[in-house]
């Protein structure tokens, strides 16, 4: 099997098991070790757009909210890649409102079951989910007005075909929204290659120079990064070193990694919001 299908797999199973549980991938990992009703307002949300949506919606996946800086209006159309359990698919229909429309799209059935059930139970008629991979969207060219993704993109073995496809369904002047992990500086081999931590959203995610190229390449113009936290992905959690990957502690001997490169981890990774136009 080719890595990339090899790392789809894993994505995909992982996060099928997330939408059946309804947990979230660092519900107990270090960047976002609240309790999970305390992740997501760390996170960006209001209480008040979380009660705005259905419940089981919210499944802490993400690392921002790219809906509050996507500057939605009544009437438009919205996609959201990687859209998961909807969150950020019905907090955009609560701004597009009835003339508007919201596409949800994920590769996890599990994730597109759970959300269209929650769409269905609360009588959401401007929000659609469909099934497939973010790197060949099910949407037509030229038509959405604005992209939205939070903490997905990270995921995909293909970025550049990613932005190539966002900016395909946009129409022109349409705008993309997205809130990604980015590397700071390089990570240990031993890490990058961990598909458990590249499905933790760690050694997927490109250097930050290197993700703005893609989005660059892709044809995009004005790209602008909105926000940017600076977080701890990986770190001694005690006195003895030992790292977090994924919720999970790790014996970094088992992964090749000296107590030197585990603290070298330390404001390695951060999570951005970036703007950009076609």
């Amino acid at each position: 099997m080719k890595e990339s299908e090899t790392i789809r797999k894993a994505v995909r199973e992982r996060y099928g098991e997330r939408a059946r549980a309804g947990s979230s991938c660092c519900e107990t990992a270090k960047s976002c070790s609240s309790p999970r009703e305390t992740v997501s307002t760390k996170l960006g949300y209001s209480e008040q757009e979380l009660g705005s949506i259905p419940q089981g919606a919210d499944l802490g996946l993400g690392c921002g909210n790219p809906t509050a800086l996507a500057s939605l209006k009544p009437g438009e159309t919205v996609l959201d890649l990687g859209s998961g359990g909807g969150i950020d698919c019905f907090l955009a229909a609560n701004l597009v409102g009835g003339t508007g429309h919201v596409i949800g799209v994920d590769m996890t059935a599990a994730m597109i079951d759970r959300a269209r059930d929650n769409a269905r139970k609360n009588a959401i008629e401007n929000v659609e989910f469909r099934l497939g991979e973010i790197e060949h969207l099910p949407v037509a060219d030229g038509a959405v007005d604005v992209a939205i993704s939070n903490c997905v993109v990270n995921l995909s073995p293909d970025k550049p075909q990613v932005f190539s496809e966002v900016y395909r369904v946009l129409k022109p002047g349409g705008r993309m929204m997205i809130s990604d992990i980015v590397q700071l500086k390089p990570l240990p081999e031993a890490i990058r290659k961990s598909i458990e931590s590249y499905v933790g959203c760690i050694a997927g995610a490109s250097l930050k120079t290197d993700y703005l190229s893609m989005i660059q390449a892709a044809g995009f113009r004005e790209i602008e990064i909105l926000s940017e936290k600076t977080f701890d992905a990986a770190l001694p959690t005690s006195g003895s070193a030992r790292i977090v990957l994924d919720g999970q502690e790790m014996d970094p001997s088992e992964m090749g990694l000296t107590s030197d490169m585990v603290r070298d981890l330390a404001g390695s990774m951060a999570s951005i919001s970036v703007q950009a136009f076609k």
